[in-house]
């Protein structure tokens, strides 16, 4: 974190949310000594300030810590038995993951093939992206678009594209 004055026209990382990665922002709007709004340097679009993930990360990870230090033993008459809640994204995230590792689990590298949007994809197929990494086809969603279903989540592309 920096310890310059913030201010409006000045510098801040941030996650952007058109990349979906920690990038240095420019402000572009603030409330008093808080960002509210920031445009992404490396692709330019405009959004509302979020912390970087590792921020939030460490946030969450020091507040668990003071969490358990402080709060006495008795979780454990809860009546999950001290299991975690999970938020209803979180749940979903979660599932997300375990489509994905089940889709893939035990193939070999060799089996998916490389991602381009001139070739046509079935459903069930393995691929493998630059940029996402390794996939399944979920579903042909129609001649020219199909759902791959990645580890962070499905995305719709192009596929059969001349």
């Amino acid at each position: 974190m920096t310890t310059k004055k913030l201010r409006t026209g000045g510098e801040v990382d941030a996650w952007c949310t058109k990349c979906r990665l920690d990038l240095t922002h420019r402000i572009i709007a603030m409330v008093g000594d808080v960002v509210k709004k920031v445009e992404c340097k490396t692709c330019m679009s405009h959004h509302l300030y979020r912390q970087p993930k590792s921020e939030r990360e460490n946030r969450a990870a020091a507040r668990a810590s003071a969490r358990s230090s402080s709060e006495p033993r008795a979780a454990s008459s809860s009546p999950r038995g001290g299991a975690e809640r999970l938020t209803a994204a979180q749940r979903a995230e979660r599932d997300q993951t375990l489509a994905w590792e089940r889709a893939i689990a035990g193939k070999p590298s060799g089996a998916f093939k490389p991602y381009r949007v001139t070739l046509t994809f079935g459903e069930g197929e393995l691929i493998h992206h630059s940029k996402f990494g390794d996939g399944v086809v979920a579903k042909v969603i129609d001649r020219g678009k199909i759902e791959i279903l990645f580890k962070d989540g499905p995305r719709t592309m192009a596929h059969g594209q001349p």
